[in-house]
Formats: structure tokens, sequence, C-alpha cells
């Protein structure tokens, strides 16, 4: 095939080129520009998409001997993900930026130019697998549960997967990736892995809203509504933070309080005990399915709402107006903005944003 190798400047992406020349594939390296005004360093494993990542990525497909581009995505990124983001925390919602690039920008706008130009497949660094499966491609997990990146690859549709490979799935460990990278004289081979939203390295993510948004005070309340506190804008607040509350009245219990909710139209927060956090169902309007969809309006499966959190039994339906799931037991901490991937056993069938959630422990309780 003509693959078009996504290469972040990071190992998983440069072993992955590799492996694609290695198994015969006429490749050419692609690293995508995000910021016009990226920085020069990263600082240790904060940040990305940096000019330090850009070089790292070209000296890797100088050795693995392909052609390599950087190309230029930073007002798409800016236009469908970083303002998506702004707006996102506007709204009170919870958004997760990784899901968001992965849609808009690693598997839309790249995969869009790749097969324009030819290519057959874009190859990215990934941990997960693909299977042919009775109803065609499916997306399933990682072989190392550690490194399993499927939850964030649960935004990509039947077309999609039909025109992506991730050399990296069948991989055991991680460590057998470094080694591997050493092996083939990669000079990213210990490489630190980037963490946090790339485009806030400092990892300050209350300051670089408040710097995009304004500050705007409000009142903090617990569930009955009485005023406990003050803050200068719910956008600096997710369900579930303990942190920063700065409370001025202490709980009858007292107990430490959490944000169980952001209302933006009115700018209040509103705080409780831990186990208010428990929420007995999700829904959500905006869906996708990877591959085919499911073949009946109610079935089982297992629901995962974090990156590396524990998927959890449930039940999901299927309406005209989206998706609504009922856990086994109360996930803990969700946020209207989050993304909800259901899986049946290690097969990713697909997501949904999370618009609404129910509480678990009514109010009074």
């Amino acid at each position: 095939m003509r693959i078009l190798a996504a290469m972040s400047g990071g190992v998983d992406s440069a072993v992955a080129a590799a492996r694609a020349v290695e198994a015969g594939h006429d490749v050419v390296g692609v690293h995508l520009a995000l910021s016009r005004a990226g920085g020069t360093l990263r600082t240790g494993s904060r940040g990305c998409c940096t000019i330090e990542d850009a070089m790292d990525a070209r000296r890797a497909a100088d050795r693995l001997g392909i052609p390599f581009y950087v190309w230029d995505f930073s007002e798409r990124f800016r236009d469908d993900v970083i303002d998506d983001f702004i707006a996102e925390y506007q709204a009170g919602r919870t958004p997760n930026p990784c899901m968001r690039c992965n849609e808009k920008i690693k598997f839309a706008a790249l995969l869009e130019r790749a097969i324009e130009l030819g290519f057959d497949a874009v190859c990215t660094g990934h941990y997960a697998t693909l299977i042919e499966g009775e109803a065609g491609l499916e997306l399933h997990r990682a072989s190392d549960n550690a490194k399993d990146q499927s939850y964030v690859l649960g935004v990509l549709n039947a077309e999609q997967l039909a025109h992506t490979y991730f050399p990296l799935g069948t991989t055991p460990s991680k460590a057998i990736v470094r080694a591997e990278a050493a092996e083939r004289g990669l000079t990213v081979a210990q490489k630190p892995d980037s963490h946090d939203i790339c485009f806030i390295p400092d990892g300050d993510t209350r300051g670089w809203l408040a710097e995009k948004v304004g500050t705007a005070t409000g009142e903090i309340v617990d569930r009955s509504g009485a005023v406990v506190g003050s803050h200068e804008g719910a956008h600096g607040f997710t369900v579930g933070q303990r942190r920063g509350l700065k409370l001025g009245v202490p709980a009858a219990d007292g107990k430490p309080r959490f944000v169980l909710e952001v209302r933006p139209v009115s700018n209040t927060v509103v705080v409780g005990p831990k186990e208010a956090l428990a929420i007995g169902e999700i829904s959500g309007a905006r869906h996708s399915w990877a591959g085919a969809g499911p073949t009946a309006a109610e079935f089982a499966c297992h629901v995962q709402i974090r990156a590396h959190a524990e998927p959890v039994p449930a039940t999901a339906f299927v309406t005209a107006d989206g998706v609504r799931v009922v856990p086994e037991q109360p996930l803990d901490g969700v946020a209207p903005g989050q993304t909800a991937v259901l899986y049946i056993g290690t097969r990713v069938l697909g997501q949904f944003t999370i618009d609404a959630t129910v509480s678990a422990v009514p109010v009074g309780v």
C-alpha cells in the first residue's frame, strides 16, 4: 500500500513508520504543524508539536530513508480543536481535545488529504488493533492494556477505519517499542511520552481559559441552593474537582466538597459530598459507530468514560434522540462534554458525547 505515516516526533509514530517500511509499503512521513507559534523546545513530557518534535520526526524519517514533509494544519486545529475546547467550557461542559483532534484532524483533515493524494491509508503510532469481522472491519483494544488507546479512537467511523493502519496494536509492551527504536538507531528511543493538553503545555487549564474568556464573579452553592462561596469564572471548574474551591462555609459534616455541576448561564458552580458524584445514567445525542453498529435498540455492553478508566458493565439504549446508558454500578464524577465509549468485549462499538447525567444519589440523601 501507499502509506502516509503521521510522525509526531515521538517514539511510537517513528517505530510505526519503521514497521510500515519493513512490511514493504511505500511510505511517506508527514509531521503536522498545529500551531503558528509553536514552542522551540519541550519541557520533559509536557507539550508536543514543538520545533524540536518536528526535527525529531525529520531525523527519524531520514534514518528510515523515506520522504518527509511538514503540513500546516494550524488553522484547522485552531477552529476544530482549540475553539471547540473554549466553547465547550463556556457551555459548562468538560471536553476531550484528544478525541476532537483524532476526529477532526488526524482522521478527517489528514486522511482526506492523504486520499486526495493517492495514499491508501494513514499510519499512526496508536495502540489499537483492527480485525476483520463478519460485518466488516472492527476496532479493538491493543494487546497491551496499559498502553491501549482504543478509547481516543472511538470517534472513527467505518470509512475512516478502512484507511487506517496501526502497526503497534499487537505489541505486548511499550518497552519492546523503545528497544526496537534503539536497535533501529532512532534517536527518540528514550524520549518521554507527551501528556496533558498539547496546547496548554504548562498544565494550567484554568489560567489559560481565564486569558481566553476573561473572568466573571459568580456564586458557589450547595445542592440546596445555599451560597457557600464565590468564584471568578465557572469555566475554571470541572465536575469532580475538589481543590481550589476556597469555600467560605464549611460542610455540616466537616467533609470535603466536590464540584457536582457547572451552570454557565447563571455562572454558578454547585458543590456537594463525594457520594453525590455517583452517576446512575448518562445520555447524548452526538454519537457514531466504529464500523457496523448495534443490531438491537437495547444491548449489553461496557462503558468507558475516560481514557484510562475501568470499563463498567452497562445496558445501552439507542433511540431517536441518541444513546442512553445505564451502568450496573454508578459511574464516578461524570461531566457533560466527556466522551462515553461503548465496548463489546475488546471491540469498540461506538461513542457519544455526554449531554446529560442523572445522579444516583437524590438531593437530600
